[in-house]
């Protein structure tokens, strides 16, 4: 049930006392330029069974607020003024040996990056039933395939002896949540819990959190750029803005109705099934139409990629080290024509990063072939591929896995342009602030390293990274999920304005299908590695011909709430 249908949480029959209370706290990072401060003087408060979400572009302040609240902080950070009081003691600058009673029996969490908080060497189960012990819960393989199951992971016991990275980014998330939410705690801080799961999965997993508020009274502190997400499922939204609160109030109201400025803005940045490609043409002067008549669904037009009855198999271990053959890609077929957009959607496990891989020289093919511009990708070795890398660039799913944590910004962004043997070292510096500029990242951040970043700045690297060498291909692997709404809406139309003026082809792989009616001129739809309907972006939104399609879009969070 959807927390849409009311605008205030539920009243509790004594006088109601917060579980979670933020008071007047300000945080501050010790940093090789000095001491930063990253929150300033906010207030929130959460009540038992309530769900609150926190929204805000990368480095307002959002994760750094949850993350203060379990004592989790960086080394270099701490909470230098206010309270954090978890129902009623004041756990501001307890020990850390009484925090650890609070973390998962009291107070859950579910981090945003997948690939950095599962340990690598163990299995997904195992890590489930580590957690089930540590609080003195039963941990029978029985019961961690009931808690992977309720987080949505289909073959349960199957997958709890699979290790991380035999999982898709979305199945990752998915274990996380698992682990989160297996001690049943009276909070759950979800920091984009969702971001990296497509829209039907989103959905089974927002639905069992809002199964536990209801029945266990568990709180949720949810961190969200999705401003659709929080309308659907929060009580209460609080706005963040360079490290202040800057609005709350009920989530339907606030988000109909805002009143700061900044909130204005992240509300008109929300795709929404209403949009048309990219809404942000319009600050430029191109109507919808002219926009549409320049970028025509060009059913005619060459092909530039094709793909044809490709399928990837991949050897799986099985019980008793039996080796299990998976088709993660089973038989596609589609084509891409050149300066256009096509979509690749479905859930996680569906098989589109995958076709990705392939298509980047990163996987090998089982069968089936792939072309760009007439060349046959598996059979590219030596310069043949080293010049294939430069045309063709890749914007992976995860900013934490995809940057050397060794270099700085300017190197991270600057390396293709060395390797490739492109300008001059003054040329590439110009082309690095340049294309800062352009991912609206500052240009003081050069001399910072991964780690000193937001997860959206990250990605908004990555993606300067990839722009680097001018691609005529770019193959975005979810490149804008991790982005909150304003850097997401000034990405898309970065991605936009660069097909229309460099002729860019784009493959978009993505779960999100309001970026999707925006951004793409074509759509396939994969379900269990089949491509199952594909057509141009009105085609399918309008007129789906597979229940897959018409569940994938139900689906959508936000879409009818965002409308005034």
């Amino acid at each position: 049930m959807s927390h849409a249908l009311t605008e205030t949480a539920p009243q509790a029959s004594a006088a109601p006392t917060p579980l979670l209370e933020v008071k007047n706290v300000g945080i501050t990072f010790v940093t090789s330029s000095g001491e930063v401060e990253a929150v300033k003087d906010s207030s929130f408060t959460v009540m038992p069974g309530e769900t609150v979400a926190i929204v805000g572009e990368s480095g307002s302040g959002k994760s750094t607020s949850a993350l203060a609240a379990i004592g989790l902080l960086p080394e270099n950070g701490r909470v230098s003024s206010g309270q954090i009081i978890f129902d009623g003691q004041d756990i501001t600058h307890i020990s850390e040996k009484e925090m650890i009673k609070l973390r998962g029996s009291q107070i859950g969490m579910v981090p945003q990056d997948p690939m950095s908080n599962l340990n690598p060497v163990w299995k997904i189960g195992f890590q489930v039933k580590e957690t089930l012990k540590a609080n003195g819960l039963p941990s029978s393989d029985a019961d961690v395939a009931r808690v992977l199951t309720e987080a949505g992971l289909p073959d349960a016991e199957k997958r709890a002896r699979q290790y991380p990275h035999e999982f898709s980014g979305g199945m990752r998330q998915r274990a996380l949540i698992a682990i989160g939410l297996s001690c049943q705690p009276r909070l759950l801080i979800a920091d984009e819990p969702t971001s990296a799961l497509d829209v039907t999965v989103q959905r089974t997993i927002l639905d069992h959190l809002d199964s536990m508020t209801e029945k266990l009274g568990t709180a949720v502190l949810l961190i969200t750029h999705d401003l659709g997400l929080a309308a659907e499922r929060a009580h209460k939204v609080v706005v963040m803005y360079k490290g202040r609160v800057v609005e709350s109030g009920p989530a339907l109201e606030l988000l109909r109705n805002p009143q700061h400025p900044y909130t204005k803005k992240l509300v008109e940045s929300a795709p929404s099934l209403a949009s048309r490609r990219i809404q942000a043409a319009k600050e430029a002067g191109v109507e919808a139409e002219d926009l549409l008549a320049e970028m025509p669904d060009r059913k005619d037009a060459a092909s530039f990629v094709e793909v044809k009855d490709l399928t990837k198999v991949f050897k799986l271990r099985g019980a008793w080290g039996k080796s299990e053959n998976f088709t993660a890609v089973d038989g596609v077929s589609f084509s891409i024509p050149k300066g256009t957009t096509t979509a690749v959607v479905g859930e996680s496990g569906s098989g589109k990063s995958t076709v990705a891989r392939m298509l980047l020289g990163l996987e090998k093919i089982t069968s089936g072939s792939i072309s760009f511009d007439g060349q046959d990708v598996a059979g590219l070795k030596g310069r043949e591929m080293f010049d294939f890398r430069r045309r063709v660039q890749p914007i992976f799913q995860d900013p934490y896995g995809s940057l050397d944590p060794m270099y700085n910004i300017f190197r991270t962004i600057e390396e293709p342009m060395r390797v490739h043997r492109v300008g001059s070292p003054k040329e590439r510096e110009a082309k690095v602030r340049e294309l800062l500029d352009q991912v609206a990242l500052p240009q003081s951040m050069m001399s910072r390293y991964p780690n000193e970043l937001s997860g959206g700045q990250r990605q908004r690297v990555a993606i300067a990274r990839a722009l680097a060498l001018n691609p005529e291909l770019v193959v975005c692997d979810e490149a804008v999920s991790a982005l909150d709404v304003l850097v997401q809406a000034q990405i898309l139309t970065l991605l936009s304005d660069l097909q229309r003026d460099l002729g860019l082809t784009y493959l978009f792989i993505t779960h999100d299908l309001a970026v999707v009616r925006q951004i793409a001129d074509r759509v396939c739809v994969m379900e269990k590695g089949k491509l199952v309907e594909a057509g141009t972006t009105d085609e399918v939104f309008e007129s789906p011909q597979t229940l897959y399609t018409q569940q994938l879009l139900a689906a959508i969070p936000g879409a009818g709430l965002m409308v005034a």
